[in-house]
């Protein structure tokens, strides 16, 4: 029999499953939590005879009557419960307190030692440390074992950066899908120690064959290059600085030489043998770029536009050019045009700190005092190779993602099917139109909360919106969209330049009209299992697919979704003012859509809002 108020659910097998009641319902960091489910789930334990939720002092805190240990019944809730739902303490009496009407008297229940629980300190040398890298990679001052690196503000690109951490630090590989099943300390703890999947190759200086080959993707950077004249600026990467005050350009031009000395992917070109590309290293003099100084005065955007577009011979030139152009007499605009295939977004945050001390430095005639770098790009193509295997062995790592690809992507659609205006022209056009993209603060509040209640990122929340978007705007119901991903697998790649970003293709199943918190289960799970299989690299992936090919349109997707969470770069110079400058026009089509938004904080770490960019391809040649 139940009561009105009674909540219950119903089975598969037909049965009702009685959960507690409405009036039991509490809100917990902005969620409603149903009690009754929380002790539903913890009854279920083979340990547990009774059990009792309640809030105390804004904490979850539950209490049990049984032999089970209160780590295992906490890990036991985070396997059936949602992170918000997880007490924060489980408490293990003998026998609770009654009412003298015989219920539980839960005001005489005793209050726990929190301190012991959400926010209790290391344990073991192995929590010691993981509490350790988790303050660093958040840039917490620190986090306590029982603390969730996803409630913590921890996002996809973060958890890689963990995973990396973990994996140079402790010398033990944790997959993306374990992070967020167990996202605590004292879970990844609990893995780690229980492992037993060591680094099998790791990542270190490389003795250097006569030719170094290329990686995957720089592999498909220059065959773009080579095979397509017209789009040869497509991949320029521009950034302009605007100088005010008293610039030293001895000095300047000196601080640039020590970041090509510094960074050999900057001073790399890439010859080739009967078609097949290496790797050429230049020393010296050869592999520092030249400062071009432009009198620009008021013509400087012109001028900057014009370098901006100008395409690389990567064959004989250095994959970036810097130029000086001056305005006035104490106004300049510092011009740095680099090939994706030797940069990336992260690595302007790289190039930014490095200019900074290099300029400091040469300001006081002494070269930077820098600490070397463990590896170069070359040692990391190399590693790379190793890292995945051969196809043919189908024990690599390289065979097994292959497979997995090759089953996720089966049947998928060869093209996304969108409205447009005008038919695909045999060859891109890389022409792009542009509008922002706002949404405000209340929205993205409410959006941070949804993506808490089901586990998710930022990113899976606006993944499964674009998807939907897409879906009434005509791609039908199997939507694939491309995201770029940091592939910065090991920490001691975090401080190189060089071009690491691998793509990803999420396939999002919209079938059968589901809600969007369905929705959302189903991108949570398919980008999990993306993320757990993005070593193999696209252009190697696109290779062994083989899918429909066309020199209109790119291959397995043609929407590109990015959400940038790269540290941001830091442009600072001693003495000058310094202000980036935006580009003089929209940035090369290189997709039918692109998508790139950014989240904004407040001080307070309060959500304000997303804001960017969705770019279009401009059909009309």
């Amino acid at each position: 029999m139940y009561r009105t108020g009674d909540v219950v659910r119903w089975l598969a097998d037909g049965q009702l499953e009685f959960l507690g009641r409405a009036d039991e319902q509490v809100k917990i960091r902005g969620f409603r939590v149903e009690l009754g489910e929380v002790e539903a789930v913890l009854s279920a334990h083979a340990g547990v005879e009774q059990a009792v939720a309640l809030v105390r002092d804004g904490r979850l805190i539950a209490y049990v009557v049984g032999d089970a240990d209160s780590g295992e019944l906490r890990a036991h809730a985070a396997s059936r419960l949602p992170e918000y739902m997880v007490p924060s303490a489980v408490v293990v009496l003998d026998a609770f307190p009654l009412t003298v009407n015989g219920k539980v008297d839960r005001a005489a229940l005793p209050v726990p030692d929190l301190g012991a629980g959400a926010s209790r300190g290391p344990a073991t040398p192995t929590e010691e440390t993981l509490c350790g890298l988790f303050a660093e990679v958040l840039g917490l001052e620190r986090v306590g074992a029982e603390e969730s690196f996803i409630e913590l503000g921890g996002d996809s690109l973060l958890v890689m950066r963990l995973i990396a951490r973990v994996r140079s630090v402790l010398e033990v590989s944790v997959g993306v899908r374990e992070v967020f099943a167990h996202p605590t300390v004292a879970g990844i703890a609990r893995l780690v120690e229980g492992a037993g999947a060591s680094v099998d190759v790791v990542l270190g200086r490389r003795e250097r064959p006569e030719r170094v080959p290329l990686s995957f993707a720089q592999q498909r950077m220059w065959f773009l290059n080579r095979m397509d004249e017209a789009g040869a600026s497509a991949y320029n990467m521009p950034f302009a600085l605007r100088l005010s005050g008293r610039l030293d350009v001895v000095a300047l031009a000196a601080a640039l030489g020590d970041i090509a000395d510094r960074h050999e992917s900057l001073r790399t070109v890439f010859p080739d043998v009967e078609g097949v590309p290496y790797q050429e290293i230049r020393e010296g003099a050869e592999g520092r770029p030249e400062l071009v100084v432009v009198e620009a005065g008021e013509r400087w955007r012109d001028v900057m536009q014009d370098e901006s577009g100008r395409g690389f011979d990567l064959a004989a030139e250095l994959p970036w050019r810097t130029t000086l152009l001056r305005v006035s007499e104490a106004e300049w605009v510092l011009l740095l045009v680099a090939h994706h295939i030797a940069t990336d977004a992260w690595s302007m945050g790289v190039l930014a700190n490095d200019l900074q001390n290099a300029y400091r430095a040469r300001l006081t005639g002494e070269a930077p005092g820098w600490t070397p770098l463990p590896v170069q790009y070359a040692d990391y193509a190399l590693w790379q190779r190793e890292v995945l295997g051969e196809l043919e062995d189908p024990s690599s790592a390289a065979a097994g993602q292959i497979a997995y690809w090759r089953g996720v992507l089966e049947g998928a659609p060869q093209e996304t099917m969108l409205p447009f205006d005008r038919s695909r022209p045999a060859v891109p056009t890389f022409r792009s139109g542009s509008v922002p993209v706002g949404v405000d603060a209340a929205t993205h509040a409410r959006l941070v909360e949804l993506a808490a209640q089901g586990g998710a990122t930022m990113f899976m929340v606006v993944h499964a919106a674009l998807a939907v978007l897409l879906a009434r705007m005509g791609a039908g119901e199997d939507v694939c969209v491309g995201t770029p991903v940091a592939g910065r697998s090991d920490s001691q790649l975090e401080d190189l330049a060089g071009f690491f970003v691998n793509t990803l293709v999420l396939r999002s199943d919209l079938a059968g009209n589901p809600s969007f918190r369905d929705l959302l289960a189903r991108v949570r799970e398919a980008d999990l299992s993306a993320y757990a299989h993005q070593d193999v690299p696209f252009e190697r992936l696109v290779d062994e697919l083989n899918p429909e090919r066309s020199a209109a349109r790119n291959p397995l997707f043609q929407v590109m979704l990015a959400l940038q969470n790269v540290p941001e770069a830091r442009w600072e110079l001693e003495g000058l003012w310094v202000e980036q400058v935006p580009p003089v026009e929209d940035p090369a089509a290189r997709f039918d859509l692109s998508v790139d938004l950014s989240e904004r904080w407040t001080d307070g770490g309060a959500p304000a809002g997303l804001g960017g960019w969705a770019v279009v391809c401009r059909r009309l040649v």
